[in-house]
């Protein structure tokens, strides 16, 4: 594949010559030669109280009551979120720690609660001799040990804190701190070949830095499962888009056909596969068959990630962040206008459910693709005004590129750029132009274009999430 040319002529090639191109350099696993595998039970984490409970009327620490109640709170989070399993104990020194982390698992994260005053520096050093991630949650006058928990991460161990009263920290910190056996188990389908910066084009590198399996899908066995796909799925799915959809403006009824014929065959592709991410490669090419953005929607409000152009960083940013926040996120290109400050975010791909698998559906047009003469079928997805967001990219697999804004503008329908747009408010747009992935060593457009936006502020996430994974954080702004 072309690494400077635009879609229209990287359509131009045709599929046959970009499938040539990605098959002389693809060296990695193909699906066909793998079995594949799902999550193996639910992700364990060991759960430590610190210290004998302080008594209730005084002295630096947390008395029984609120430590019931805390574990209460833990039995709530473990219902609610349905794939942990927390092994809960208590120590008063090293050695029931460590006999804590046997139970646990060599390679489980770690959730410690201080209950008393310099217990947890009495105990935590078998959890950080181990390399558990650590995540500390430290309630107000429970003790002095929270000052200790930056120390050890400027030392080089992957521990964040959670200072705070609020009870709700200990589900964020649960939600956080499963993403790493998550990415452990998580297999990726790519559809070859692989964009982005280059150890995230690795699947060896991918393997070893996060746990993820990626393998590629061969696009002929693809063809087969989309004239095996389910004529009634397909006609639902057909019914599903043009039924709720505000407006239809250029696709035709075969555009919209084929659209959704790939967006079955996709859902079964990941059941068959038993993926949790999806990267496809040669999506431009895919007109005569159908463009994917139908399927890309689908997957995402289903909680499977699913990137455009076979970009891997944002794929893996989406992983990530499905994860620890349950919520799928909007690839997009990015444009600015610093006379508003703002930046604007566009793609012809979305999901619709931006606030979760339980949201409601964001309203959406039904477009032709912006840069093939309007053929085709994608969402123009239309977003919350008003919404505050996170723009985020997973680079390099080690550092996270983050920065919120704030939804200033969306409009009733595109004409320039990518069909789903967000124009947002941003701290210094001239500054985060003149900055615009100045981290990266790379000239490729789509590299240095991509982001990935949430709904939400998340950037105490993004600080917690790469404390515990070992990565490091750059604020665009």
């Amino acid at each position: 594949m072309c690494e400077h040319c635009t879609r229209r002529e990287f359509m131009g090639t045709g599929l046959t010559t970009g499938m040539m191109l990605a098959s002389a350099s693809w060296t990695h696993t193909w699906a066909s030669q793998t079995v594949p595998a799902q999550f193996e039970g639910k992700m364990r984490i060991g759960v430590v109280f610190t210290g004998t409970p302080a008594p209730e009327d005084r002295d630096w620490g947390v008395g029984n009551n609120l430590v019931e109640t805390m574990k209460s709170q833990l039995a709530n989070i473990e219902k609610k979120l349905g794939n942990v399993e927390l092994i809960i104990g208590h120590s008063t020194n090293a050695q029931q720690t460590a006999e804590l982390l046997a139970k646990a698992g060599s390679a489980a994260p770690v959730l410690a609660i201080n209950v008393r005053n310099f217990a947890l520096t009495g105990v935590v050093k078998p959890i950080l001799d181990g390399a558990h991630p650590l995540a500390v949650f430290s309630l107000p006058a429970s003790g002095h040990d929270w000052m200790y928990a930056p120390r050890w991460h400027r030392q080089g161990h992957r521990v964040t804190l959670l200072a705070s009263s609020d009870l709700y920290e200990l589900e964020r910190a649960v939600r956080l701190l499963r993403v790493i056996p998550m990415m452990r188990q998580t297999r990726i389908l790519l559809f070859p070949p692989a964009r982005g910066t280059a150890p995230a084009q690795s699947p060896e590198e991918i393997k070893k830095r996060l746990g993820a399996e990626v393998v590629a899908v061969e696009e002929r066995a693809f063809t087969d499962m989309l004239s095996a796909a389910n004529d009634a799925e397909v006609q639902a799915e057909i019914d599903s888009w043009t039924k709720n959809a505000k407006e239809i403006i250029e696709p035709t009824e075969e555009d919209i056909s084929k659209a959704a014929r790939v967006s079955i065959a996709l859902q079964r592709l990941m059941e068959r596969e038993k993926a949790q991410g999806l990267a496809v490669g040669t999506c431009m090419g895919w007109l005569q068959k159908g463009f994917p953005c139908l399927g890309f929607t689908r997957l995402r409000d289903n909680g499977i990630p699913a990137a455009c152009e076979g970009d891997m960083d944002s794929l893996l940013t989406m992983l990530l962040f499905q994860y620890a926040i349950d919520r799928p996120g909007f690839q997009g290109n990015a444009t600015f206008d610093t006379s508003r400050n703002a930046l604007w975010t566009a793609h012809c791909t979305a999901p619709l459910k931006m606030d979760g698998p339980d949201g409601k559906e964001a309203p959406y047009l039904l477009r032709g693709h912006s840069e093939v003469g309007g053929s085709g079928c994608v969402p123009e997805i239309q977003y919350r005004v008003g919404e505050t967001i996170t723009r985020t990219k997973f680079v390099n697999l080690d550092t996270i590129l983050a920065s919120t804004g704030k939804i200033i503008e969306v409009p009733e329908k595109s004409v320039h750029a990518c069909r789903t747009q967000i124009v947002t408010e941003v701290r210094d747009a001239a500054k985060m132009a003149a900055n615009w992935s100045s981290v990266l060593e790379t000239e490729d457009a789509m590299t240095l274009l991509h982001r990935v936006v949430f709904y939400g502020d998340h950037m105490d996430n993004v600080y917690h999430l790469s404390r515990l994974m070992g990565f490091k954080v750059v604020e665009e702004a």
